[in-house]
């Protein structure tokens, strides 16, 4: 038996949720006559309490349609170093949008509305004004971090009174809702448009969505179709999504038990130099000094077991669908195996 911590987004379908891909009534969504992804739209669209959505094929195109379509060329991005936005998405933002950011150094990610008013500028000829603020919610450089909402609904105000608009990297926002005592509604009502993916721990084989005003939306359909991103008989896609909003959402608890139990069992093996905070279902740890985390994965691999480098001496697990209590006991037994005497 093998296992696979690399990511979340590895999973695939379930034989019921195949079984409603297959069943999906369809059509053509460039023609906006796809009944399943029309009816995916609106349901996360009223789960939100927003205007309306848009089905993407990723999070990223997601999230750099919200930034293109909430600014002009030669304005500026406030986010946190760490941001997906700015890490992972192959320069997007200045690509894309033609945009400048400005980086805030956050706890595990998380920025305050203090650091954000720090970051604004008088107006100036010399400087690029900051006309949109990008959180993300977990966190996943912060190790699954979870957002407090107060602190958020406190950025929402700062921006509001600014003038800026607000945008969530809500990837692995379900992850967080399960968790705390928010709803989705309560983020439908602080940020102008946000991001939810499918295709992580909701365990769909692709997708995600862009919530906003029917403004927002309308204009990131033209540009999802500028991008090369309109598709046909999406629908097929849209059921797996439906199937999973309302089947896969309360079982992200077990994928965070198992992310903590796996933390437990590294905390005092001798190689581990520490772990970060285990919120939700994303373990990040440190190695010891003389240990590179590409020797370590390099060497779990060799037992059957794949993960990923998150940094120089940083090693990523993520708990998801397809990891059971036995993946688990296969990992305990592998770790406690490693030697790098």
């Amino acid at each position: 038996m093998t296992a696979d911590f690399r990511s979340d987004t590895i999973t695939r379908p379930t034989p019921a949720m195949l079984e409603q891909m297959l069943g999906a009534k369809v059509g053509d969504d460039v023609f906006g006559d796809d009944p399943t992804v029309n009816a995916l739209e609106e349901k996360v669209a009223r789960l939100f309490g927003m205007e309306a959505a848009l089905f993407t094929a990723s999070g990223t195109m997601a999230n750099q349609l919200a930034i293109k379509c909430q600014t002009q060329p030669g304005e500026e991005v406030i986010c946190d170093e760490l941001s997906h936005v700015y890490l992972y998405e192959a320069g997007g933002i200045a690509a894309n949008a033609g945009c400048s950011v400005k980086l805030l150094h956050g706890d595990r990610g998380r920025i305050t509305a203090d650091m954000v008013k720090s970051a604004l500028k008088a107006e100036d000829i010399h400087f690029a004004m900051p006309t949109l603020v990008s959180l993300e919610n977990t966190m996943n450089k912060g190790g699954g971090a979870i957002y407090n909402f107060e602190e958020i609904k406190k950025i929402s105000s700062l921006c509001q009174q600014n003038g800026l608009k607000l945008h969530l990297d809500g990837a692995r926002l379900f992850n967080a809702l399960v968790e705390t005592n928010e709803t989705p509604e309560d983020y439908g009502q602080v940020f102008d448009s946000i991001s939810v993916c499918l295709s992580k721990g909701l365990g769909c084989p692709v997708g995600s969505l862009l919530i906003g005003s029917k403004y927002l939306i309308k204009k990131a359909r033209k540009q999802r179709k500028a991008w090369g991103g309109g598709w046909r008989q999406a629908g097929i896609l849209a059921a797996a999504g439906i199937y999973a909003l309302d089947y896969h959402v309360e079982r992200l608890k077990e994928d965070h038990r198992r992310a903590k139990e796996l933390g437990e069992i590294l905390k005092p093996l001798l190689f581990v130099k520490s772990v970060y905070p285990i919120e939700t279902n994303i373990v990040i740890f440190e190695l010891q000094d003389s240990i590179l985390a590409t020797d370590f994965v390099r060497a779990f691999e060799k037992m059957g077991i794949k993960t990923v480098t998150f940094g120089k001496h940083l090693v990523r697990f993520v708990t998801h669908l397809e990891i059971t209590d036995d993946h688990l006991s296969i990992a305990e037994k592998a770790l406690k195996k490693l030697d790098f005497a």
